[in-house]
């Protein structure tokens, strides 16, 4: 892979308490494997280095990942929603990170091909917005350049960074992902999650 646009870091986001799904979300299983190692396991090849911010339920969690190639940090914010687990991951970004890719752990049916896609599509070019495309929206995962790390900053309450997709439409690119519709909100969910082989 074309590593001159440097170094990209993927902050994997499961600080959640996942209060619809009534029970600690990132270990249910699907197809066989909880769900937060899945996402690290597909996510992870396209980055440098992958980080998971913690919050809720860190102790149940964290034996999950002991053998799993991340970094784990414990959001002490994380009650304050998603957006205190993006500043808190950004402030952990080396300065040798010249991009971030913010991943939700609960997506399941997104494959590494999906997020290498997203990766090359940035390396392509480097000072752009890269995300996830799905019907007419743009959402995560999503690449950021470091010139966009002091908004992801200020970013407050429990939402994401989808703001700044709407703020940046000039320089956002996005690339095709219909596998990123999907996310598990509850158990119904999981339920009806289909079968999918990972790349």
């Amino acid at each position: 892979m074309n590593r001159s646009a440097g170094e990209l870091h993927a902050l994997v986001l499961a600080a959640g308490a996942a209060r619809r799904f009534g029970a600690v979300k990132q270990l249910a299983q699907i197809d066989g494997e909880p769900l937060l190692r899945r996402v690290i396991r597909c996510a992870a090849p396209a980055a440098e280095r992958t980080w998971v911010i913690l919050g809720a339920h860190a102790r149940e969690i964290e034996p999950l990942l002991t053998r799993s190639p991340v970094t784990t940090y414990f959001n002490m914010l994380w009650h304050e929603g998603i957006s205190s687990s993006i500043r808190a991951g950004i402030e952990l970004l080396p300065h040798s990170c010249t991009a971030v890719m913010l991943v939700l752990a609960d997506q399941p049916l997104i494959r590494t091909l999906d997020y290498t896609r997203l990766a090359q599509a940035w390396r392509a070019a480097p000072t752009t917005i890269v995300a996830a495309g799905y019907g007419t929206h743009a959402g995560a995962p999503a690449i950021f350049p470091r010139r966009f790390f002091s908004e992801l900053q200020q970013l407050k309450g429990d939402v994401g960074a989808k703001s700044l997709l709407q703020q940046h439409a000039a320089a956002l690119h996005t690339v095709p992902m219909p596998r990123a519709s999907f996310d598990v909100d509850t158990p119904a969910d999981l339920a009806a999650a289909p079968d999918s082989t990972i790349d």
